[in-house]
């Protein structure tokens, strides 16, 4: 559990992060991190990588997330356990809180207020972005993990790797263990990727929609919300 006291009630609100309640991504985070390595040669080196390879990131993701993942977690081969960690703090402080949508913690406050037990769901890594949830307010955190090795990360994700349907997954193995039903639980996305978690919640709302999504959210009548500009969705949901 990160940030304060878990709510007792059975709902859920389930967030994703990059682009849901921050503009950031994965890519432009590992940018920032391979700009802070103590070795300047390494630093340019991970730095160059991560932008010459921004037209692969950008293939890969158009064909699968999952694939994405798996290739794009690789630049972070070689990297200590207890580096990422010390950089947590940092990376909040000087590129997610630039980021951060306007409304983004106000929304999750609303959700906490109201009873849900509120949960940051992201495709990120999870010791990279603890600090960020509970400076959000949230109540738990599922992220990827990286697999380390004597403390030095392998560049390989612990499965299950949280993207598509696998995310759906982990939310309903996440949800029966904390005996939360998913009929009365909430869920946020701004990705058409991330339908299956959508689907697999009482109530779905598209945030900071991309163009498929907001067509697909238009044509079942889900809310559209857009946390840049209300802590409230269309069609009256509070």
């Amino acid at each position: 559990m990160v940030g304060g006291q878990a709510s007792a009630s059975p709902r859920a609100a389930f967030y994703d992060f990059d682009g849901t309640l921050a503009s950031g991504n994965v890519v432009s985070r590992y940018a920032w991190l391979a700009r802070q390595h103590p070795n300047r040669l390494q630093a340019a080196w991970r730095y160059s990588e991560a932008l010459l390879g921004v037209p692969l990131w950008l293939l890969l993701d158009l064909c699968s997330r999952h694939l994405f993942n798996v290739v794009f977690f690789r630049l972070y081969r070689g990297l200590s356990r207890d580096w990422l960690k010390a950089q947590s703090t940092r990376l909040l402080e000087q590129q997610v809180r630039r980021e951060e949508c306007r409304y983004a913690r106000e929304r999750v406050a609303m959700d906490r207020e109201a009873g849900f037990r509120t949960v940051l769901v992201t495709g990120g890594i999870d010791i990279l972005l603890a600090p960020t949830a509970a400076d959000l307010g949230f109540d738990d955190m599922l992220g990827n993990r990286l697999v380390f090795r004597d403390g030095i990360a392998t560049g390989e994700i612990e499965p299950p790797l949280l993207a598509g349907e696998a995310k759906a997954c982990v939310l309903r193995k996440y949800a029966a263990g904390h005996g939360l039903d998913m009929r009365v639980a909430r869920a946020y996305s701004d990705s058409y990727s991330d339908l299956p978690m959508l689907r697999a919640v009482g109530t779905a709302i598209a945030t900071n929609p991309d163009r498929r999504l907001r067509r697909f959210a238009l044509s079942r009548g889900w809310p559209i919300l857009d946390l840049q500009r209300s802590a409230q969705a269309q069609g009256g949901l509070g």
